[in-house]
């Protein structure tokens, strides 16, 4: 009997430890990953709208709206008497967004195939820089298109050069020049 007792105490504890449930480890539910960081130039985190002018050729004005993710230029022109265009949907426009990549999008404007038809184009532009004073973007200058108004396989790679939009109005003793324009006319 004796046997019996050591035997039948380790059943009796190896039957109550199987017995307790264990304590599940609580559930925890994955969130989202958090949305990458935007890498922008500094001093572009603050509100860019306004009016602009092109450094190069004042005749060539922006007005920009900023609701603090994009940043959409109007792109418009005035002429020798001060008189400025209203801009339409024919107007180019420059639509840049703040992302991960950096301050980036597109000039938008209207190019013509070899058989003169109009067609809607884009030039890769980036924020380089962002001052009171005004700001500095980077584009293409060309694109080349087909007749059918698709992107040339075939066609050069463009060229990037800075542009220059100086806050503000001109100042009233710089007449605009009607007759040149800026590279990639922005």
């Amino acid at each position: 009997m004796h046997r019996v007792l050591p035997t039948l105490a380790l059943h009796l504890s190896v039957l109550s430890l199987t017995a307790c449930s264990a304590k599940a480890p609580p559930r925890t539910e994955p969130g989202p990953p958090p949305p990458p960081a935007v890498k922008i130039p500094a001093g572009c985190e603050q509100n860019q709208a306004g009016e602009y002018h092109h450094a190069g050729n004042p005749a060539f004005r922006y007005y920009g709206d900023d609701d603090g993710g994009t940043l959409s230029l109007a792109v418009v022109r005035a002429h020798d008497s001060e008189a400025v265009d209203a801009p339409d949907a024919g107007s180019p426009s420059i639509v840049l967004r703040r992302t991960p990549a950096g301050f980036v999008g597109e000039t938008r404007a209207t190019g013509f195939s070899g058989a003169g038809t109009p067609c809607p184009v884009t030039f890769p532009t980036e924020v380089l820089h962002c001052t009171d004073a005004g700001l500095t973007l980077r584009s293409a200058t060309s694109t080349s298109i087909d007749e059918d108004c698709r992107t040339a396989p075939s066609g050069a790679r463009g060229v990037r050069l800075e542009q220059v939009l100086v806050r503000g109005a001109p100042d009233a003793g710089t007449p605009p020049d009607a007759g040149s324009t800026p590279d990639a006319g922005t």
